[in-house]
């Protein structure tokens, strides 16, 4: 009986065996496979490394002129086009100068007027008054002397008893009524005019002068001359135009000096520095560029539309007339250049509190690896230390599977 039922369990014994073993073999199969990810892997290289920001901005003059209407009037002639070129001094456009002229006129006959008042002051009043006074003073003496002839004869009729003391009281008061009219006949005449007097001519003069010059000034601006070399590139009026104060009538530039001004978020306002070269691209000229350097670092920042920005102005250095004025153009800045630098894709770069690591690939496995970065641009970070250029990093899986320490991976290229 006992070897009857060894027979009959040696073969169940066995199939159990088999199963178990390949489910074991199954189970460290799957293992083995389902932990191994896909991951899209570089190798560690030299490359030149060019950090750089871009921003758009407006074409300006560094030397320009714009002229405007100094007062509302009439565009009486246009004496230049758009394009020409024009030297210091040469008449650009005149306005009707009528009213100005007028106003000139108006302000020399007041000035006449004060500085013969003036004179007149100096010299002791008009010559008509010099005269008056003159007469005055030879009639006042002439009076003067008849009464005192008067009492003299009158006291000696007195002290032979024909005149009466009222007589000779009488004739007194006719002596010192005619030397007091001399006295303020000569007075008149040695000070014609008091110090308020003067100083109310003087002040009719000093504004007569002021009137005339603004007058002058008036038409000077109605005949209007650029101060500068340059090219004429905008006229936005036309001969006969009425334009109000302020309206803008003609700008001149030298087309060769330009610079832009150009605006950066706030975060990008630390790697600007003066001296950055430039890149220049207009999108009206396809496959044209131009070149440039940062003369003025953003210094402050503010608020622009929306934008928390730093203002720069940029020297183009190439500019031909070509670049014109006003125009918008797209300015890339060159922060830094690293040449043949240890670099590897940004996307490999992780970083914990404040360190950075990669993952290595070693023997199909991650190993997460420190390094020192230096510096970074939008799709290459230099490495310092931590890596050769025998490694290979990872970047990412293509599933969503996490990248870790110590996964088994398959690299992609």
């Amino acid at each position: 009986m006992p070897t009857t039922e060894t027979r009959r369990l040696n073969p169940l014994l066995m199939w159990g065996i088999f199963f178990a073993v390949i489910v074991v073999v199954t189970v460290v199969v799957r293992s083995l496979t389902r932990d191994e990810v896909e991951v899209r892997v570089a190798a560690v290289s030299h490359q030149n490394l060019i950090s750089s920001v871009s921003t758009n901005g407006k074409v300006e003059p560094i030397d320009g002129f714009q002229a405007h209407a100094a007062a509302p009037g009439t565009i009486s002639k246009i004496y230049v086009h758009v394009g020409q070129k024009v030297s210091a001094g040469e008449m650009l456009l005149k306005m009707d100068d009528s009213e100005a002229v007028a106003r000139v006129a108006a302000a020399n006959a007041a000035l006449r007027s004060a500085e013969a008042a003036m004179h007149n002051l100096e010299q002791g009043g008009s010559q008509g008054e010099r005269i008056g006074l003159e007469g005055d003073l030879s009639k006042a003496r002439l009076q003067q002397r008849q009464a005192a002839s008067d009492l003299a004869a009158l006291k000696q009729l007195q002290q032979k008893g024909a005149a009466s003391g009222s007589e000779v009281a009488a004739a007194q008061d006719r002596l010192q009524s005619a030397d007091s009219t001399l006295e303020n006949v000569q007075l008149r005449m040695s000070k014609p005019f008091s110090g308020p007097d003067r100083t109310r001519v003087a002040a009719q003069v000093s504004d007569a002068k002021a009137a005339l010059a603004s007058a002058e000034a008036s038409l000077a601006d109605d005949n209007i001359r650029s101060p500068i070399p340059g090219t004429v590139y905008s006229i936005p009026v036309s001969t006969y135009d009425f334009v109000p104060m302020g309206e803008d009538l003609m700008d001149v530039a030298d087309l060769n000096k330009m610079q832009i001004r150009a605006y950066f978020d706030e975060p990008e306002i630390g790697v600007l520095a003066a001296g950055q070269a430039v890149s220049i691209v207009w999108p009206a000229k396809p496959g044209k560029t131009w070149h440039g350097h940062i003369k003025r670092a953003p210094t402050t920042v503010i608020t622009y539309g929306t934008r928390n920005v730093g203002e720069c102005i940029i020297t183009v250095d190439d500019a031909r007339g070509d670049l014109l004025p006003n125009t918008n153009v797209t300015v890339t800045v060159t922060t830094s250049q690293r040449f043949n630098v240890l670099s590897v894709p940004r996307e490999a770069l992780h970083t914990e509190g404040m360190s950075d690591f990669v993952y290595r690939v070693v023997d199909r496995r991650l190993v997460r690896t420190p390094v020192v970065v230096g510096a970074v641009n939008l799709i290459r970070v230099e490495i310092v230390s931590g890596l050769t250029d025998k490694d290979t990093v990872a970047l990412s899986a293509l599933s969503n599977r996490e990248l870790s320490n110590g996964l088994a991976v398959k690299a992609v290229e």
